[in-house]
């Protein structure tokens, strides 16, 4: 998004005097273009700016050449073309001046007003510095060339140099050489090499920083192109000053020379290592005995790697966390000393692909056999222990054969032996993912964090596991705090300047439960994700909300209002609570019975909630047909293909409205043994009696074919039950409970006359 798109949707009175020589007409013209130029770091007087400006004083008449072409106010257009040439053709360094402040004044006024600016602006600034920087070593390499092969035509007789005083500079008021002080302009141009070179640095620091913010489900751009090339830039203008340094070696003297040289080396072996980097990261959460993949990519081999008669090899080795920080700290130069795992298939050629310009590495088929554990710290369990995967591999590179010993590590890694442990693991992945440092050592990171940083983390993996558009609200923040803080109480003010610990995320069990906000939390995750990603993109499930506040919002409504929460005693499950009238009258909030996975797999939630004719209107009042209507899954009617009728199934609820409970001080006597089934002989008694005692003639009652025996249900206890399919999908199915035994059409006798329809035996 460009700057222009923001602030011309602005009042003009915010910027008043801000356009002057330059019209507010052309800015708008020149929108985007003009803000992809360097102004702001073309800073002084030298040949350099004084070049930099004259080239975009042309590059703008140019645009607006092109501009006039197709734009219907040409006239208009071309006016400003000679203002430009008339105005700023002597001075294009006060063109640089102008439309500096005229940028400067409209981020002024964007920061005013939103208090940031958005990220692709400082990324786009970030670029353009380092171009403009890229240039200004060109433009140096170039001035020690000018003057070396000045002096050599002119002969001997002009070498003589002194030494620069410190506080001199190697060029006049005017931006022109001073031709005694090469000294100074070679130590100049390293220093911008160093400059240049730590830009990169950071930008590849940069890229990996966003390469494991990835995978908690931030946004990422993985094209290493733009990187590679950067690199490929410096190393290039790398080999053209050293070839200046040794060749004006004599007039720098010895000293200068070997201190110059070194600093050049360091800027060139800096570079190598940093490009050799993990592309494709293997899993962060590694079960062994379990196939995995990864890659690693050499930003610079294209243009390095010399030509050898044997390939060259990266391996792969597990490391420990103890590994990994002797390794950081000596600089990743030191080949490993022993592997604490058991890697299968390790071992993968360096290749240089020559249609996509690209030297990678690609590891299919590795596979972890075995891994030795390390001592774990105090209370460490075996999913908090972090290891690594280091590849490394040995090149010469350039023109003189230089050798190199290149590793790269991977993002922190757990080892897991049983599936049971992958719900903690990814906690501790998690946790690292989101608050490690951008330059840390391993793997480092902080015991707390604040508590807003834990709700951006949680949003992101909620997003990005579920894959929707659709993030936490303020409300589920406020739930989700409560719930891990254990503090019903507060307002959501309170919570904003509380820090959240890592004990708290996922390793302290939360009160009157068996689990840990991240194994809830997770749970929830993946209940969605499998079964409910489409209602909640839809806004239909509120989830994150406690039973207390469900009392709250539901009392006051009407007879059959619902919504759905996540169940806040169960992992995984989804419940609906709903508001029904007692027989006394009253309102009550029940909750039904909470639906799993397997449950909505069964029957979706959709299709349950058409089910239930006590659901009418999803909160506030939304009639339920009209909010789930779209998700109510097409039941089939009729017969099927092999004639058969199509059944369904179907799920009621009984409430305590519906059927009257035994109270609950009281035990209820033990029923009669003919209350519930038809009296029988005594079991000693044999069949030849039984029939003896019987009239021939007498056959027993017909009963309902749907008949079942009566029998007492928990409130809101959710039932399935199969039918028949109405005619209309959203009808609601019928009661199959039957009335009671007593009031059936045909009495059963209790006595010794009840008829089982079988003949007396012959004598």
């Amino acid at each position: 998004m460009s700057l222009w798109s923001l602030v011309s949707h602005m009042p003009p009175e915010q910027f008043s005097g801000l356009f002057g020589e330059f019209p507010c007409d052309l800015r708008s013209l020149l929108a985007d273009w003009l803000e992809n130029q360097p102004w702001e770091f073309i800073t002084g007087a030298d040949s350099f700016c004084s070049s930099a400006a004259g080239a975009l004083l042309s590059a703008m008449v140019e645009k607006l050449r092109s501009l006039a072409s197709s734009n219907e106010q040409q006239c208009q257009v071309l006016q400003h073309i000679s203002n430009l040439e008339n105005t700023y053709r002597r001075n294009p360094l006060r063109l640089v001046a102008v439309v500096k402040g005229i940028l400067e004044g409209e981020r002024a006024a964007l920061l005013k007003r939103d208090r940031h600016l958005p990220l692709s602006f400082h990324r786009r600034q970030e670029e353009l510095k380092f171009g403009l920087d890229l240039q200004r070593l060109q433009h140096r390499v170039g001035e020690i060339q000018a003057l070396q092969e000045g002096w050599k035509q002119a002969g001997d007789g002009t070498r003589a140099c002194r030494q620069p005083k410190p506080q001199e500079s190697p060029l006049k008021a005017d931006g022109k050489l001073q031709g005694n002080d090469l000294p100074a302009l070679v130590m100049e141009a390293v220093k911008e090499l160093e400059g240049a070179k730590l830009q990169v640095l950071k930008r590849l620091h940069i890229w990996k920083r966003q390469q494991q913010l990835a995978g908690n489900g931030a946004v990422f751009e993985e094209n290493l192109a733009p990187l590679q090339k950067r690199c490929e830039n410096l190393v290039d203008i790398y080999f053209q000053l050293q070839q200046q340094v040794v060749a004006v070696g004599g007039e720098l003297g010895s000293d200068l020379l070997s201190r110059l040289l070194e600093r050049l080396n360091t800027v060139l072996s800096a570079l190598v290592e940093s490009s050799f980097l993990v592309e494709k990261q293997p899993p962060q959460v590694l079960k062994t005995q379990t196939k995995f993949q990864a890659s690693v990519r050499f930003l610079l081999g294209p243009r390095l790697l010399q030509a050898s008669a044997k390939p060259y090899v990266v391996k792969a080795d597990m490391v420990t966390e103890k590994q990994a920080r002797e390794l950081a700290l000596g600089g990743y130069g030191t080949p490993l000393s022993e592997s604490t795992g058991e890697i299968v298939h390790n071992t993968v050629a360096l290749e240089i692909n020559s249609t996509s310009a690209t030297s990678c590495a690609t590891f299919k088929n590795m596979l972890l056999k075995k891994i030795k554990r390390c001592e774990r710290k105090g209370s460490e369990s075996v999913t908090e222990e972090k290891c690594a995967v280091l590849f490394s591999t040995d090149v010469t590179l350039g023109p003189g054969n230089l050798p190199f010993h290149l590793q790269a590590l991977s993002l922190p890694i757990v080892v897991i032996v049983h599936g049971n442990q992958d719900n903690n693991a990814k906690a501790t992945v998690l946790w690292d993912n989101a608050f490690s440092e951008l330059e840390r050592i391993p793997f480092v990171v902080a015991e707390r964090v604040p508590w807003e940083k834990m709700c951006e983390t949680l949003n992101l993996r909620f997003m990005a596991e579920v894959q929707t558009s659709k993030g936490l609200l303020p409300e589920h923040y406020f739930f989700l705090a409560q719930k891990i803080f254990n503090n019903s109480s507060a307002s959501p003010e309170d919570f904003h300047n509380r820090s959240v610990s890592w004990a708290q995320f996922n390793k302290e069990i939360l009160p009157g439960r068996g689990f840990t906000f991240w194994q809830w939390f997770d749970g929830v995750l993946d209940l969605t994700k499998r079964c409910l990603k489409s209602y909640w993109s839809d806004r239909l499930i509120i989830g994150f909300i406690s039973k207390q506040y469900v009392s709250k919002l539901l009392g006051p409504k009407p007879d059959g209002t619902f919504l759905l929460r996540f169940s806040d005693s169960e992992i995984g499950g989804i419940t609906i609570a709903h508001v029904i009238r007692g027989q006394d009258g009253s309102i009550q909030v029940e909750n039904i019975q909470p639906f799993s996975a397997k449950d909505l797999h069964i029957r979706s939630l959709g299709d349950r909630i058409r089910d239930l004719s006590q659901l009418r209107n999803l909160y506030p009042d939304k009639p339920k047909d009209q909010a789930f209507g779209s998700h109510y899954n097409k039941e089939q009617m009729g017969k099927d293909g092999r004639g058969y009728v199509s059944t369904a199934i179907k799920m009621t609820v009984e409430s305590e409205r519906d059927q009257k409970l035994p109270p609950k001080e009281s035990v209820p006597p033990p029923a009669p043994a003919n209350m519930y089934s038809l009296p029988g002989p005594p079991p000693e008694q044999p069949m030849d009696h039984l029939c003896q005692v019987l009239a021939p003639d007498m056959r027993p009652p017909a009963f309902p074919a749907q008949r079942v025996l009566p029998q007492f249900h928990a409130p809101e206890e959710a039932s399935m039950s199969m039918g028949i399919p109405s005619a209309s999908p959203f009808h609601s199915p019928p009661t199959l409970l039957p009335a009671p035994v007593s009031s059936a059409t045909t009495p059963l006798p209790l006595g010794p006359n009840v008829a089982f329809g079988c003949q007396p035996l012959s004598p």
